[in-house]
């Protein structure tokens, strides 16, 4: 069948490393098309509309807006960088027919970069290259662009893939240059590079319409929302069309549109009419899920669902059986949290929800570690209490052989922390497969290492390389499982009571290792208060006080000085505990305690184990 062209319209995506300014162009990208008002007083990276988008200056989800330029609609997806939101990446380049590869002008393609250009070449996309931040001291961009270069051709691009538009950008300023010495002075470059360069939609009926959803949302007003790209179909009244959709099992069955909206800038606007490769959201079928075609009468097959890789990490999320269990969560009870859960796997293609035989555990699976931390702060911001496990990567078996995930790490730091990173990493079972001098006495060194060896890597790694090292990977491939590794070499000191912690006991468990609870603060039986020196657990009392008698001293007290508190965050807690550890979530506090409470029943079950 023939495909036709609807020349009105273009989809892009904006594909980079974290941080390499993908969100900041986008925002110039608005204020040159005179999305907002002059007088609009508009927030920096205007589309990292979540809290935790803001708070850590990344893109977590993918988001829909759009553009207009000389009488053409631009769509425009701002994808996220890091790969554990790859399903956020998967979703949003099934809706556009191009992309523009952002890469740093001084650190050159990195892992993400790499992770999402993959992606991008694997769908057949038009790419536009932007180097980006050329007004950086310490910009090479000869030598970033030769790198992204070797990077097309590492990644078997073909030649039409190749021979891609190069343009040199300043997001910040919101200027693009086809040169490095020309005096454009704005984004008209890249305006006439992605029209130029990325094909408009194509589509094969004027008459039958049918839509891929490729993302979820949800309106208080309208219910759930479906967002996709229509592959077919020009509809001049929707309230005349008899709508259908077809599920994951691919049954066909009426549906009840109450709206549709397509983007106007970063807003939605209602629409009558619709027209082929635009990029709209559907609202009124509360069941549908991602993956699922909407469509007009006349279809009698679903367009190809969106296949994305799979999970590699899996955690338990479990119901919090402390002694202070509802004392600070709003949400509390196994019921609740299984339906948030299940509601986040509708939103996310990358997470997979398993229940277990124990009714208050389940365990998800996703991508990383990271975007695991992001589910747990989400969650403990809504008001839910509950305890996570140690993420524990998922392995295969073929052949009866078993499999595990491996990364490509790529670590820069200076040379003189190149031994003890070196030491540190091959101890975990990595191999070193490059080495390179960058520049200024900094050098970046590629290991293939197992994934479950990187979970509470990062911390050390920036406690050796003294807060200057960088670390990025991305999921190379299964390889055959390399054999038991220890990730740490120190116990826990587990409180053998419940009450508050007291100055006077803290001072003396000090020389026993590094406290994360400070005077007054309540501990109970089972929960960690801190890191021993030695490989095993120590049960400690840190509710001990001064005995006090009428006998005064020849000499004066002891003064009690206490050093600082580790204070434990998220992604320190869960990458600390092992494990027979969890670690206890609520709104207000991050505990960390054993599974299993009792240090009689722990002493029991270890006594099990060693006798096994």
């Amino acid at each position: 069948m023939s495909k036709n062209f609807n020349d009105s319209i273009r989809n892009i995506a904006i594909i980079a490393h974290v941080d390499h300014g993908k969100t900041t162009l986008v925002d110039a990208m608005f204020k040159q098309c005179g999305t907002f008002r002059q007088n609009q007083n508009i927030q920096e990276r205007v589309l990292d509309s979540m809290e935790l988008e803001k708070e850590r200056g990344i893109t977590i989800a993918a988001k829909n807006s759009c553009v207009f330029w000389n009488g053409l609609k631009i769509n425009i997806l701002d994808t996220p960088g890091h790969s554990d939101f790859g399903g956020e990446v998967e979703r949003a380049l099934s809706m556009v027919d191009g992309a523009v590869l952002l890469v740093d002008a001084a650190e050159g393609p990195l892992p993400q970069t790499r992770f999402v250009l993959k992606k991008a070449l694997e769908a057949k996309l038009k790419i536009i290259v932007v180097i980006n931040k050329i007004d950086r001291p310490d910009a090479r961009t000869d030598k970033v662009l030769d790198e992204i270069y070797d990077l097309f051709i590492d990644l078997d691009a073909n030649d039409e893939q190749l021979e891609f538009s190069v343009l040199y950008a300043i997001g910040k300023q919101g200027i693009a240059k086809r040169d490095l010495n020309s005096t454009e002075n704005d984004l008209s470059a890249l305006f006439e590079e992605i029209i130029k360069q990325i094909p408009p939609p194509t589509y094969q009926s004027k008459d039958s319409f049918s839509m891929l959803v490729s993302d979820l949302g949800y309106s208080d007003y309208l219910g759930k929302l479906a967002i996709g790209k229509i592959f077919s179909g020009f509809l001049d009244n929707i309230k005349t069309t008899t709508f259908f959709y077809f599920d994951a099992n691919g049954n066909k069955k009426s549906a009840f549109i109450s709206k549709m909206q397509t983007y106007d800038g970063i807003v939605l606007k209602p629409i009558e009419k619709i027209e082929a490769g635009d990029i709209i959201v559907v609202s009124g079928i509360e069941d549908i899920a991602i993956g699922d075609t909407i469509c007009s009468s006349g279809v009698e097959k679903p367009l190809k669902r969106i296949v994305i890789d799979e999970p590699t990490v899996s955690m338990v999320f479990s119901v919090n059986n402390s002694p202070f269990a509802g004392k600070e969560g709003k949400i509390v009870q196994s019921r609740n949290i299984k339906e948030r859960l299940i509601k986040e796997t509708l939103k996310n293609v990358s997470i997979k929800f398993e229940e277990t035989d124990d009714t208050d555990s389940f365990i998800i699976k996703g991508r990383g570690e990271f975007q695991m931390v992001i589910i747990i702060e989400q969650l403990r911001r809504e008001g839910f209490e509950f305890c996570v496990s140690r993420p524990n990567v998922i392995y295969k078996y073929e052949n009866g052989i078993k499999l595990e995930p491996y990364e490509h790490l790529f670590i820069d730091c200076a040379e003189e922390f190149m031994g003890i990173v070196t030491q540190k990493i091959q101890a975990r079972k990595g191999k070193m497969i490059n080495l390179s001098n960058n520049f200024k006495g900094r050098i970046r060194i590629e290991f293939l290492v197992p994934s479950r060896s990187l979970i509470g890597f990062r911390d050390e790694f920036l406690t050796d390389t003294k807060g200057t090292g960088i670390m990025n990977s991305y999921l190379e491939k299964y390889d055959d499982y390399a054999g038991d590794i220890a990730t740490r070499y120190s116990g826990s000191l587990v409180s053998d009571r419940q009450g508050s912690a007291v100055a006077y006991a803290l001072f003396n468990l000090q020389p026993r290792g590094q406290l994360f609870i400070a005077p007054n603060d309540p501990v109970y039986e089972g929960m960690i208060i801190g890191e021993h020196n030695k490989e095993t657990d120590l049960n400690v009392n840190p509710c001990k006080e001064k005995k006090l008698s009428n006998m005064r001293a020849a000499g004066k007290d002891d003064n009690v000085i206490l050093s600082s508190p580790n204070i434990m965050t998220l992604e320190k807690a869960i990458n600390f505990i092992k494990d027979d550890e969890m670690v206890e979530i609520t709104p207000l506090s991050i505990r960390l305690r054993k599974t299993e409470l009792g240090a009689q029943k722990r002493k029991t079950l270890n006594h099990t184990h060693e006798s096994n």
